[in-house]
């Protein structure tokens, strides 16, 4: 029986949580990303998606693994060992404009990514098992996704600024602050009792059986697929929206502040899950009408570079195709077991990983012979996805 104290500690969990994903989405970087990558260290849209594949391949070898790995030994060591190597890699990153040292950098980046993915979510969804209160998960994702959206919100001014007057070099050398921060914040993690479960497993089978387990569920499967699929294609909004700004004449200076509306406006849809479900009559609808959104936004910004449109492209598009993966999580973990939890949820994300290993470098030179194009063609494949997605409401539990 979980004494007042213990209680009190789970509880301290949660907003623990919220500070964590907070630091951790202090992405200074993420106004200037792009101009980084082509200004400061000259390479092209192919180059850099090619470096984008190369961290989602070390994403693939490292997710389910590490997930495994925070199932066996706890959710707290991976997030503390997560914050330290992120702090490393944007050393490695800032030393020099090398590929070489970027592949470097992208490999020390993805075992931090791989570390926190899952781990995160199965930490946060068993806190509120403790406690009693796992009904409220989707509420508390949302939150939390939107703390971290909030983060990126603050940090890209800041970064396109000091870009701009420092050399972009200088926003990705400040990641190492946010991130010790959080290192810290970890530390003072309580365990539930529950992750520790796993004496009588083997950290083999605690992989297998997460794996099983999402393979031979259905339903987890038509829900990852939905997932995935758009989230890969709002993916590359990312990467394309800052030289969308750069054709519409937009300083560099200014990219942060898009940067941060991009992030306000998934913000904006995340906190308002269940009106948008009223609007739209069910959560089935929400599915697919955001999908269409992301799709019709994307070949718009592929017709025109008009600045207002443009920017109504980037906030919209941005705000209803990549704040989908709250939504999905919640349903989700409503059937995972917790001994195994990190594992298939790591398992759901090797799988957009693997996508994102093969699409990266086409859609890069796609990009690279025609940015307008190839907004229009990732449009299109996500309005036909919307409207042949296999979720029903069923699915969709609370």
């Amino acid at each position: 029986m979980k004494t007042g104290k213990a209680t009190t500690a789970f509880h301290a969990n949660l907003w623990k949580m919220y500070l964590f994903r907070f630091f951790v989405s202090l992405h200074f970087i993420g106004g200037v990303l792009v101009p980084f990558f082509t200004d400061w260290a000259g390479l092209t849209l192919t180059q850099v998606l090619i470096l984008q594949s190369w961290f989602m391949l070390c994403i693939l070898l490292l997710e389910v693994p590490s997930g495994a790995f925070a199932d066996f030994v706890g959710r707290k060591q991976s997030l503390i060992l997560a914050c330290g190597v992120n702090a490393a890699a944007a050393w490695v990153y800032a030393s020099r404009p090398d590929f070489s040292i970027f592949m470097l950098g992208e490999a020390l980046f993805a075992l931090s990514a791989a570390l926190l993915s899952g781990a995160s979510e199965a930490f946060i969804y068993d806190t509120l098992e403790e406690i009693s209160e796992s009904d409220k998960s989707k509420r508390v994702f949302g939150r939390i996704s939107s703390l971290g959206l909030a983060g990126i919100m603050v940090a890209a001014p800041i970064g396109s600024v000091l870009g701009a007057e420092l050399g972009l070099r200088m926003p990705m050398l400040l990641l190492v602050v946010p991130f010790t921060v959080a290192f810290a914040i970890a530390l003072t993690f309580k365990e539930p009792a529950r992750t520790r479960k796993t004496g009588q497993y083997s950290y083999a089978a605690l992989l297998r059986d997460g794996v099983t387990h999402f393979i031979k569920h259905r339903v987890l499967r038509i829900l990852a697929l939905d997932m995935i699929v758009i989230a890969t294609i709002a993916y590359f909004l990312i990467w394309f929206y800052q030289p969308m700004l750069k054709q519409a004449g937009v300083d560099v200076a200014y990219f942060g502040i898009v940067h941060a509306a991009f992030a306000g406006s998934q913000i904006l849809v995340m906190t308002n899950y269940g009106r948008l479900e009223r609007i739209f009559g069910s959560k089935r609808r929400l599915i697919m009408i955001s999908s269409a959104i992301t799709g019709i936004t994307f070949i718009i910004g592929g017709l025109t570079t008009f600045l207002p449109v443009v920017l109504l492209v980037i906030i919209v598009g941005g705000g209803f195709g990549l704040s989908r993966r709250p939504l999905f999580v919640s349903c989700m973990n409503k059937y995972l077991p917790s001994s195994s939890r990190a594992t298939a949820l790591s398992t759901v994300s090797m799988l957009r990983t693997l996508a994102l290993i093969v699409i990266n470098p086409v859609v890069g030179v796609l990009a690279d012979w025609s940015l307008s194009n190839t907004l229009v063609i990732l449009g299109v494949i996500a309005i036909v996805f919307s409207l042949i997605s296999r979720v029903e409401e069923s699915h969709l539990i609370d």
